[in-house]
């Protein structure tokens, strides 16, 4: 099922006596999540963004699921957060602990209970992230880690796997298309009012039946999939950064593109072993 999001400034949601306002699954009182989401969807309206959402009707009104998100902006996590209202739900997700860090978007962060990610000690997200899930949570997840240049969907890490598995909840896929084009990786930020279409697909949810490599080839194998259906339906401007190189666009192939990120952090790699030695 396709639906059409037309935004304004108000924000469905479960109404508690007195007038505050909670998840409808895990029961927790989310005023700044509401306010969050409300201010999100007037920069939407005024970017004039146009959101087509497929298959909304799949994320489960109650209990806890891994949301896998392919990664191609920075924008990604606020226009994911999107389908999951239908269900008047909320996500926690996973962020690099710098965004906390931040003295601007770190108290945000918190307030709306995402996880912080140290990326050289991640033992401790994802251990809350299985709490999150076991207490009836949705947690928002990137499997590839890491933005995909090339736009295509990269090898996909194991934790959303071995997270659904261990908490013994679905993985929910979803494929964004038309986020790089508001603000990517490499590439100025575009967040005036630019009209971009911004194609939304929620999957089947896949059980967490089997080893953990399995489930990432298959979860990796769906998202692709969808992926190739949402760009059916999308217009590609020929030669354009935000188009693969597969569909005849400027972006670098898988390939070119692993090695860029290979180069990139073997040199942040020396840069830290640089300043450890001072």
């Amino acid at each position: 099922m396709r639906l059409r999001v037309r935004f304004d400034a108000r924000v469905d949601a479960a109404a508690l006596p007195g007038g505050t306002v909670c998840d409808y699954a895990s029961g927790i009182v989310e005023p700044v999540y509401r306010t969050i989401i409300g201010q999100a969807r007037t920069v939407f309206f005024v970017e004039g963004l146009k959101f087509t959402v497929k298959g909304a009707e799949r994320i489960p009104a109650r209990g806890g699921a891994v949301i896998a998100v392919n990664h191609t902006g920075y924008m990604d996590f606020t226009y994911a957060g999107l389908p999951v209202r239908t269900p008047k739900r909320y996500v926690r997700f996973m962020a690099k602990k710098e965004v906390f860090d931040s003295n601007i978007s770190g108290p945000i962060m918190r307030a709306l209970r995402h996880i912080p990610v140290d990326r050289s000690a991640g033992t401790d997200s994802y251990l809350a992230a299985v709490e999150y899930l076991r207490k009836g949570e949705l947690v928002g997840v990137y499997p590839e880690a890491t933005i995909s240049r090339s736009f295509e969907i990269k090898e996909l890490k194991s934790g959303a796997a071995r997270m659904a598995i261990e908490a013994q909840v679905p993985i929910i896929p979803m494929v964004i298309w038309g986020a790089q084009r508001v603000w990517t990786k490499g590439f100025p930020k575009r967040l005036g009012r630019t009209n971009t279409p911004i194609a939304i697909a929620v999957g089947e949810p896949i059980q967490p039946d089997g080893p953990a490599t399995d489930l990432t080839v298959q979860l990796r194998a769906t998202m692709q999939a969808m992926l190739l259906d949402l760009q059916q339906d999308y217009v590609h401007e020929p030669g354009a950064y935000w188009v693969p190189a597969r569909l005849g666009g400027g972006a670098p192939t898988l390939e070119e593109a692993d090695a860029m990120d290979a180069a990139e952090a073997e040199e942040k790699a020396a840069r830290r072993a640089a300043e450890d030695s001072l």
